[in-house]
């Protein structure tokens, strides 16, 4: 790892660091994470969570109307536990939505769909007090149109983005973008579509070139994306285009699968009704990572077959299909043996059974509020964290639109509320995902030049 460390740092020419990737990639990977759903190049907390990171839409009229990076204490030894002890504000609304760590955790990538800035806070040097140190504006015109960063997922010294949209039409074409950890454009890679499927085999009826999550099995040379719709639909009011019968044609009905070092698409793979959250299982012999569509409410399973090949496939259905209870987040448990399943519309988070993946069993469901988004495992299932705001005009009117980090306890049969915190009468705004923090993951690094900081962390 020391050397991957080396090689993936340091300045060489593109071929030279891509090259450096292919190893990194179809290399064994220890199981590195500690939510459930980050990337397995990242270290992991092996403990308790000291911080949850929660980046929060900001909203005209409440506090200072900006989006921000929202830290709230969550270590139950803490006297400071269940309370907000720091906040950076970015300027502007941008549509906050996702962010992630870079595979050094030294820092936090947090995109904007409206504007695509990303923001890059540090989060090493104070894990507290995260500091901006870096605003990216460039992103459409490095990357060659693409518009709205969602999902930024670590690879070796490098972060993949994926685009929902594009600045030609503001609809679903558009591609992953590379960046290096320190901010600079490597590629774009765009997503297969019927007239430019870029080597990929189209196995159904759709090939749209829409785009939304991604994620890596290091050790099958996999990545594998999904699908939503573009910026025409995603900045549009929730009730406006549910009634605009053109717009409601114009969301994914696709995951792709990839080779992870050369970044080549390999199969389309129909999936209808929108396609979000991917969560690859973590065992070494599970070759297989699931999804779920928004739009028709079910689980897919995307599982390699006795041949070695790629498929898809339905395996259940989310509550009633025909009600849209609209699933969004979804997290899987270490052990593979169970997936939380979050649906916007009736506020309820289900648990369902899947360890056998081709049959998953619902076996527990809560009502979290009026409405949920998204919901974060504790590496040891312990404790789940959820929060409310899907889009700032997608989200409930009146009063529906509660705002709302909520945080419970697991034990094996209920959720127990542990704490909860108002992000309206906070004058925060809409919080959306969450990331996890320690101190622990940076202790003996103060003072350290940052190569051996890399290797510490390591």
């Amino acid at each position: 790892m020391q050397t991957i460390n080396k090689l993936s740092r340091s300045r060489l020419p593109l071929a030279g660091l891509s090259a450096a990737l292919c190893v990194a990639a179809l290399a064994p990977v220890a199981l590195q994470a500690d939510e459930t759903c980050a990337s397995p190049y990242m270290k992991k907390i092996t403990g308790q969570e000291d911080f949850v990171y929660v980046w929060t839409l900001g909203v005209e009229g409440i506090g200072d109307e900006q989006d921000k990076l929202v830290t709230v204490d969550v270590n139950p030894k803490s006297e400071k536990y269940g309370k907000v002890i720091h906040t950076v504000s970015v300027g502007g609304r941008n549509e906050a939505h996702h962010s992630d760590f870079t595979d050094d955790r030294q820092y936090l990538w947090a995109g904007g769909l409206d504007t695509s800035k990303i923001f890059v806070f540090d989060v090493r040097t104070d894990p507290a007090k995260p500091k901006l140190v870096k605003t990216l504006t460039d992103f459409v015109a490095k990357s060659g149109g693409v518009v709205g960063p969602h999902t930024m997922y670590a690879l070796p010294g490098r972060m993949i983005i994926t685009g929902l949209s594009n600045n030609k039409d503001h609809g679903g074409r558009t591609a992953l973008v590379e960046y290096t950890n320190e901010g600079g454009y490597i590629a774009t890679h765009w997503i297969p579509t019927d007239s430019d499927l870029r080597g990929a085999i189209k196995s159904g009826k759709y090939a749209d070139g829409y785009n939304y999550d991604v994620r890596a099995l290091p050790r099958k040379n996999l990545l594998v994306t999904s699908s939503f719709t573009g910026w025409n639909n995603y900045m549009m009011d929730f009730g406006k285009m549910l009634k605009d019968e053109a717009a409601m044609k114009h969301f994914g009905n696709t995951v792709v699968t990839w080779d992870l070092h050369t970044k080549q698409p390999k199969k389309v793979f129909d999936v209808p009704g929108a396609p979000l959250e991917i969560r690859c299982a973590w065992g070494e012999s599970h070759n297989y990572c699931f999804t779920t569509t928004a739009l028709t409410s079910q689980i897919w399973l995307i599982h390699e077959d006795a041949k070695g090949e790629w498929q898809a496939k339905a395996v259940a259905d989310i509550g009633d299909p025909k009600s849209i209870p609209l699933p969004v987040d979804i997290s899987i448990s270490n052990d593979d043996q169970r997936l939380w399943v979050n649906t916007f519309m009736d506020g309820n988070t289900r648990l369902f059974d899947i360890s056998n993946p081709e049959t998953p069993v619902q076996i527990y469901e809560k009502h979290i509020g009026a409405q949920v988004n998204m919901v974060s495992s504790s590496w040891d299932g312990k404790r789940l964290y959820y929060t409310s705001s899907l889009l700032a005009n997608w989200d409930k009117k009146g009063p529906d639109n509660e705002q709302f980090l909520k945080v419970f306890n697991w034990d094996g049969k209920e959720l127990k509320p542990a704490f909860a915190i108002d992000f309206t009468a906070e004058k925060l705004g809409r919080p959306h995902q969450m990331r996890f923090g320690a101190h622990a993951l940076y202790s003996g690094l103060a003072g350290k030049p940052a190569m051996e900081q890399v290797s510490a962390v390591r």
